[in-house]
């Protein structure tokens, strides 16, 4: 069960995320991050694990980057935009990486293909979260 939003309603100050947003993100981040090291591991399991060696270093690297995204947008005191929009940027491209990476494998594999379609999910919530904070961004630049 995740918690995410309900940690977000009890925050004392503001943050400029929608939290529906910010807490889907960063479950999404935590559920990809659990995914992508059970992929890993499974790869591991299978005898034509030589052919998957790209696939699990993706894999594990996916999974160590969105925990530490998902950390990251846990945290919103002392809020830094620049940290925040490059994190999402590197999440959202790994995710996209390791998904088609998990797709060359997914007709044979279906830890794969289960891990390629969360990877994608991951990436359309932080999609959608840097959609947020870049319009955050203009909106104070243009003074509203």
């Amino acid at each position: 069960m995740a918690h995410a939003r309900a940690m977000l309603d009890t925050y004392p100050g503001e943050f400029g995320f929608p939290a529906e947003d910010l807490a889907a993100a960063i479950e999404a981040c935590i559920d990809c991050a659990q995914t992508c090291t059970a992929c890993a591991d499974a790869c591991l399991a299978e005898d034509d694990v030589v052919e998957l060696r790209r696939c699990i270093s993706v894999d594990l690297n996916c999974a160590d980057l969105c925990a530490t995204t998902s950390r990251l947008l846990s945290r919103q005191t002392d809020y830094d935009p620049t940290v925040t929009q490059r994190t999402l940027e590197a999440c959202i491209r790994l995710c996209v990486a390791c998904a088609a990476e998990c797709e060359k494998h997914a007709h044979h594999h279906k830890h794969c293909a289960v891990c390629a379609e969360v990877c994608r999910a991951c990436a359309k919530a932080c999609t959608d979260l840097l959609n947020d904070e870049v319009e955050q961004e203009m909106r104070a630049l243009l003074g509203g």
